[in-house]
């Protein structure tokens, strides 16, 4: 990344009296779309892109300004009660205060800022990120990351009523440079996979309104779990091509193609894994174009524009591979880039995907970053 944030300015040159210091990243899926929510395998990284908290511990308030939004004034959480915002971006700290109290989590107080560059509403969780920057400015005790991970997890759950994976918060608080993380969402394990060097990410926003229409995710879900039990198995991780084949001609149609989504995109993340660790990159355009085209045609969550910004990204010199990436219905695609020449290339995949939709998108650089810290 070239351009200078308020978040990375804040990260590099906080105010003298600041005494902590955190930041927690956002994430770009590489492989395994609605594979969490059937017990499966993801392959996300940490990007560069981050929320940072600048400020001084103590006391027994949460006090937060946010550099780019000033016009919310200044979000206050009484430690004791838990007392604070139920609406706005301050909704997630008071949610996060909330699980904290809960567990009985011993905390401090904590007056600072904040700013981010994680774009809100492009499926690169910006919520996530910002519930594990507010747990580790208030936290008072060493917590691993998995635990913190699912203590935000179930403040997004519970206190903000989104009913998330672990995925986006274990990328905050779990990654490490220079790697993805796979994630067995069953398990709850995971395992660093080195990325080629020389690869980074790029990740566009298509410029259409991520509208995760509940109404559309949560029928997807219904579908899933139609063919579980269809196929007679827990969830569609347990599933196998040649049970889905013995079954298909019983199956609605609908529900067996969200099926085999499920069932082959589970089979594509293990083997970029083991691409990955092995370091060629000849299959990896293939497997998430792969991954892209059962999105779109078995799953149904691709819209022209993101099919239209894959075709402009794949065509461009410098991009090994593209897809859609988050839940669909818009939002963004990711990427793996050379980095020699990264930007050249971000740009190009933009004029392409505008002289073809005329949208304006938006679009990011980013290698694979460490998880969350303090300072």
């Amino acid at each position: 990344m070239t351009d200078s944030s308020r978040a990375q300015q804040l990260l590099a040159d906080p105010p003298a009296d600041a005494d902590v210091v955190v930041r927690a990243p956002g994430r770009a899926n590489l492989i395994g779309e609605y594979t969490d929510v059937n017990e499966g395998w993801v392959l996300p990284v940490a990007l560069e892109l981050a929320t940072v908290l600048a400020g001084r511990a103590g006391g027994d308030v949460l006090r937060l300004r946010s550099l780019d939004l000033p016009e919310e004034g200044t979000v206050e959480i009484d430690l004791a009660t838990g007392r604070g915002p139920s609406s706005g971006w301050g909704r997630y700290a008071t949610a996060v205060v909330e699980v904290l109290r809960e567990q009985g989590r011993r905390v401090r107080g904590f007056d600072g800022v904040l700013a981010s560059d994680v774009p809100i509403g492009a499926g690169l969780s910006s919520s996530a990120a910002l519930e594990v920057a507010v747990a580790l400015a208030v936290l008072d005790e060493p917590v691993d990351p998995l635990a913190l991970a699912q203590l935000c997890q179930r403040a997004e759950n519970v206190g903000v009523g989104v009913q998330s994976g672990l995925m986006d918060q274990l990328a905050s608080t779990g990654s490490r440079a220079g790697t993805a993380l796979l994630l067995d969402c069953r398990e709850l394990t995971t395992d660093h996979v080195p990325l080629p060097e020389g690869l980074g990410v790029l990740v566009v926003d298509s410029a259409v309104s991520r509208d995760l229409s509940s109404s559309a995710y949560n029928e997807r879900r219904a579908q899933c779990e139609q063919a579980a039990a269809d196929l007679g198995v827990r969830s569609l991780r347990d599933a196998t091509p040649e049970g889905l084949e013995e079954r298909w001609s019983s199956m609605d149609d609908v529900v067996r193609r969200r099926a085999r989504h499920v069932v082959s995109e589970n089979a594509r993340v293990l083997e970029l894994a083991d691409v990955l660790r092995s370091g060629d990159r000849g299959p990896l355009g293939g497997l998430l174009a792969a991954s892209h085209r059962s999105l779109a045609e078995d799953f149904e969550v691709s819209t022209p524009e993101l099919d239209q910004l894959v075709a402009s990204a794949v065509a461009t010199p410098g991009v090994v591979g593209s897809r859609m990436t988050g839940a669909g219905f818009g939002g963004c695609t990711v990427s793996l880039v050379e980095v020699d020449g990264a930007e050249q290339v971000r740009d190009e995949v933009c004029r392409r995907y505008a002289e073809a939709s005329g949208r304006q998108p938006r679009a990011w650089v980013s290698t694979a970053a460490d998880g969350a810290s303090v300072r």
